[in-house]
């Protein structure tokens, strides 16, 4: 059985092997996939060199990183005061559902409603539950989704719910539900972002219950709401166990910008997410009809492989639900034996077969009915203003060289090739980073002493003709000449037409900053004296963040003109646009980096 398993993982994650040579087209231009693509397993080992599971905690870590990154939570904002207030007690037989509003970042408000058991005593395990796109949100009650149902269900087993909204529905209205532009997206600031957060606040608040075991704590969630609930439990391991319901796909991402924020799935897919939780408990329900249709016989069986590697395949439960996309009565039952069974319910307690229940009105849920946000409820502009002031005070407060880094690299999406490609013919030369299928052409000239890397924002032919270029060649010095993603003989067709383009591809000047590392990576095998990088013009500050995330051994000097740029939104929509940039810090992060090696 051991030997089936390992050989099961090998088929799924068999590592790529790198090619040779570059390829005759770069794949940054040709492979453009988006929410509709269907993705296939990532070698998830190709980046490490231990064995499986290790690999794999390796892996887990950088895109819990990645997620963060994306989201704007990269480093987390500070934890105020949630504020609770817990109000509006309906008792039922068995149960009770109180409203709740939550002041989850200063001045923004997350409202839900709390389902408790009643007539027993003692802490029970929390439950989270997060509501899709369905038009009455947590309060949508019809036969292909009742939250209600599901709350009062659980609390009827002995479970405390905390049912709260996605923002812009029901109570939580200070933004909408969708929004983000170019500016907010310098920021990290989004849905996908702001829910995230929210989550992790509603793990804080259940938590902090005196009838809820803090150790005990899952979630559930159907559609948009499986995202929600996959992708906190990658990120957070309070979660102990969950259950993302017909979300988990490889064929379809998501549809709504609460689940696709720029950076998010640059070189992953949900699968890879969802697979985050394990060894964690974790079931997925799907149905036939829907994106979800191929996961008893795709999606389950990679993320089975991520549960071997723990020797906790039985820990990970899929079962199909015949009806159209949904959380139904049925696909609530396999829910209710799942928690039941690894929150240790005796048989007694699990409703394998749901009790009837009454939805309450609405206004008798709804947190702010008849009634207005408290005073300092911000709208949307000062909301995104203290994101602003959040990230700015975060990045001028951290010391640490190596986080600052750290940050950028995430923004930038940017990777350190170990093995560059080359294929060169007399003074031509094409690299690439192995297995990737990018392609960096240029101009080389062999030499002795210190390489120089110069990097022109029209490509190499333009860079040969400078002073710079022409003094290294009569110096006989090492000289790389390039044409940057999308520059010089570079350019080509690059369709960035689908709505989340950015969500899985990087932006022209990211693929630039990684054409530059590329380059680096390429003169470091040739030479072990110090390199020698310089931009001109706006290429300068290609070459600011090449170096702000190069590997320290490298060992650089740094001349980067940077033309005017002065680290505004402005600059950055105008010259320079990278997601996150902002929010990782900007130029004044990239400056501190660069400080020791800037000429």
């Amino acid at each position: 059985m051991q030997i089936a398993r390992r050989l099961l993982c090998c088929l799924l994650f068999a590592p790529l092997l790198p090619a040779q040579l570059p390829p005759p087209q770069d794949s940054r231009n040709i492979y453009i996939p988006d929410t509709d693509t269907h993705f296939r397993p990532i070698p998830f080992w190709r980046h490490a060199s231990h064995g499986t599971r290790a690999q794999w905690e390796e892996r887990r870590q950088f895109l819990r990183g990645q997620i963060l990154s994306a989201a704007g939570l990269d480093p987390l904002p500070e934890k105020t005061p949630l504020h609770a207030q817990v109000f509006g007690r309906i008792a039922r037989d068995g149960y009770s559902i109180e409203k709740v509003l939550l002041e989850t970042w200063p001045g923004f408000y997350l409202g839900g409603n709390l389902y408790r058991p009643s007539g027993k005593s003692g802490r029970f395990p929390g439950i989270l539950r997060a509501h899709g796109h369905w038009i009455h949100g947590r309060l949508e009650d019809t036969d292909l989704c009742s939250n209600p149902g599901f709350g009062i269900s659980m609390a009827r087993q002995g479970y405390v719910v905390f049912a709260y909204d996605m923002v812009g529905y029901n109570d939580t209205r200070q933004t909408p539900h969708e929004f983000g532009a170019p500016r907010e997206y310098l920021w990290g600031f989004g849905p996908l972002g702001l829910q995230l957060w929210d989550s992790m606040r509603a793990v804080d608040f259940l938590q902090s219950l005196p009838d809820v075991d803090p150790e005990q704590i899952g979630m559930t969630g159907a559609s948009g709401g499986g995202t929600q609930t996959f992708t906190l439990s990658a990120v957070d391991d309070r979660v102990k166990v969950c259950a993302p319901v017909n979300m988990v796909s490889a064929i379809m991402q998501g549809g709504s910008s609460c689940e696709n924020a720029p950076n998010l799935r640059v070189d992953t897919y949900n699968v890879e997410i969802a697979a985050m939780m394990a060894p964690r408990p974790m079931i997925l329900v799907s149905s036939p009809w829907d994106q979800s249709r191929n996961t008893m016989t795709e999606e389950s069986v990679v993320i089975r492989g991520i549960y071997s590697l723990f020797a906790r395949r039985d820990n990970l439960d899929a079962v199909q639900i015949e009806a159209q996309h949904n959380y139904n009565r049925a696909s609530r039952e396999a829910v209710y034996r799942f928690f039941g069974k690894h929150f240790g319910k005796k048989p007694a307690e699990i409703m394998t077969s749901e009790q009837p229940f009454t939805a309450e009105k609405v206004e008798d849920m709804l947190a702010l009915h008849e009634k207005k946000l408290p005073a300092n409820a911000l709208d949307y502009d000062g909301l995104f203003a203290e994101w602003r002031e959040m990230a700015r005070r975060q990045s001028e407060q951290t010391r640490d060289l190596a986080a600052l880094r750290r940050r950028l690299s995430y923004a930038l999406a940017a990777e350190m090739p170990s093995k560059p490609v080359r294929e060169i013919d007399g003074e031509k030369i094409v690299i690439g980073r192995g297995g990737r299928k990018d392609r960096v052409p240029g101009l080389w000239h062999a030499g002795k002493g210190s390489p120089l890397l110069l990097v022109h924002p029209d490509g190499a032919a333009a860079a040969q003709k400078t002073k710079f270029a022409q003094a290294a060649l009569a110096e006989g010095r090492p000289l790389l000449l390039i044409d940057a993603f999308q520059t010089g003989s570079a350019v080509a067709l690059r369709d960035r037409s689908n709505r989340f383009f950015l969500t899985f591809n990087k932006s022209d000047d990211a693929n630039r900053v990684q054409d530059i590392l590329t380059a680096l990576a390429f003169l470091r095998e040739e030479s072990q004296e110090k390199i020698e990088l310089r931009g001109l013009g706006k290429a300068g500050v290609w070459c600011l963040f090449a170096a702000a995330v190069a590997d320290p051994a490298w060992k650089l000097t740094l001349a980067a003109e940077l033309a005017g740029f002065h680290g505004t939104d402005e600059d950055f929509l105008r010259q320079f646009f990278v997601p996150d940039i902002q929010r990782a810090g900007g130029l004044e992060a990239a400056m501190r980096v660069t400080a020791g090696i800037r000429q």
